[in-house]
């Protein structure tokens, strides 16, 4: 086991409020994740009770349709109880800017989109800055590539388009980059993170004829990094400089035959995850962290450690990680049909706030962090899970 030294984040063990705020191909929905599981009313309680976990690093985001319900105009009232929270809990949070949701007046194809994207993050930093947080982490777009191909192509969320998908993925790496201009000149410590899935896609044996198909199809999960750090798309302004810690998203379905079946942990053709996780910190070689990672029911003690398992491999390896987030952390409605999703650490809240845990991920948790706890230099004391 090699020691990495001091750790990046305040925990290596992260946890993420689902925040995604788009609207569903169905109905047309608005979805608001943050407000369904009440964790916009239970901030407070919900950091607390992570902290008392051993979680001190959080992924959340903004509602950008919430902030600004007028062009040009900023209403702060649901972040600021949410950053006051973080701030009285002392948990340290990556602020995500966009979780799939603009407002409803613009188009984003549009220039506006670009210029009020970075207008608002303007505004996050400043507010942020009032508060006295000089040195934050942001995350501006969350899964660029995800958005481009659900959105743009799929049709599955917004914008519900088909054949866009570069369009939209083009537009959304002009906005980061735009983004984080704007919010370096007021704080130019900010860390940022570019959280994309890692997925990994092969060719059905029997069908030989897929095999470059399959890999050049692969090969489109670096395309958004590619743009912003400039090798890709120069045109859009993308440089080195812009790539600073990635966060890769990885789920237990994000393996597949090409145009077939899922592949499952066990199947002969899955690959390990420390491979995936080796690549990207060879092609770029900037600090990373799982962004995403968690399952549904029962198998979710199993997942994660099958995942820090392979996070440590990848680790004896050289390859530069610097957390794992247990996302979503806690339970909340399904994007597709508001079903109870059981796939967090922490259950719904009740009218007080109390989210139950599920004992058994926080069992497995506690082993990990033990493990992984001779890493980096010595974490405080952690509380009982209770």
């Amino acid at each position: 086991m090699k020691s990495r030294g001091r750790a990046l984040f305040s925990s290596f063990f992260l946890g993420g409020f689902e925040c995604s705020s788009h609207r569903r191909a169905s109905d047309r929905k608005r979805l608001d994740v943050i407000a369904a599981s009440r964790h916009d009313v239970f901030a407070r309680f919900d950091y607390e009770r992570l902290k008392r976990l051993g979680i001190r690093t959080i992924r959340d985001g903004l509602r950008w349709h919430l902030v600004e319900t007028r062009p040009g105009e900023y209403d702060w009232s649901s972040f600021l109880p949410m950053l006051r929270a973080s701030l009285d809990a002392g948990v340290e949070v990556i602020w995500d800017l966009f979780h799939y949701g603009w407002p409803d007046d613009l188009d984003l194809y549009s220039r506006d989109f670009v210029l009020r994207f970075t207008a608002f993050a303007q505004g996050v930093a400043r507010v942020l800055r009032q508060h006295g947080v000089t040195a934050p982490f942001i995350s501006p777009m969350n899964e660029i590539s995800f958005v481009a191909w659900a959105g743009g192509d799929a049709a599955f969320l917004n914008p519900f388009d088909h054949g866009r998908g570069d369009d939209v993925k083009r537009q959304l790496v002009r906005a980061t980059l735009a983004s984080m201009d704007a919010v370096r000149n007021i704080l130019p410590d900010t860390r940022f993170v570019h959280s994309e899935p890692a997925i990994h896609i092969t060719a059905d044996p029997s069908r030989p004829q897929d095999r470059e198909a399959a890999e050049a199809y692969r090969r489109f999960q670096f395309q958004s990094l590619d743009m912003l750090c400039g090798r890709e798309a120069p045109e859009l302004g993308g440089a080195p400089e812009y790539i600073d810690i990635i966060g890769l998203n990885y789920y237990n379905n994000n393996q597949w035959i090409h145009n077939g079946r899922t592949l499952w942990l066990g199947d002969p053709l899955y690959r390990p995850f420390r491979e995936i996780l080796r690549e990207f910190w060879e092609r770029y070689g900037r600090p990373m962290f799982v962004s995403e990672t968690g399952c549904e029911g029962d198998d979710r003690p199993s997942w994660f450690r099958y995942v820090c398992g392979e996070v440590a491999a990848a680790m004896d390896q050289g390859v530069d990680l610097q957390g794992v987030c247990l996302y979503p952390i806690a339970n909340h409605p399904g994007w597709d049909d508001d079903r109870h999703c059981p796939n967090g650490l922490l259950s719904y809240a009740n009218d007080e706030g109390r989210r139950e845990v599920f004992q058994p991920l926080a069992m497995e948790l506690r082993r990990q962090q033990k493990s992984f706890a001779a890493r980096f230099e010595p974490e405080p004391e952690l509380q009982a899970a209770g």
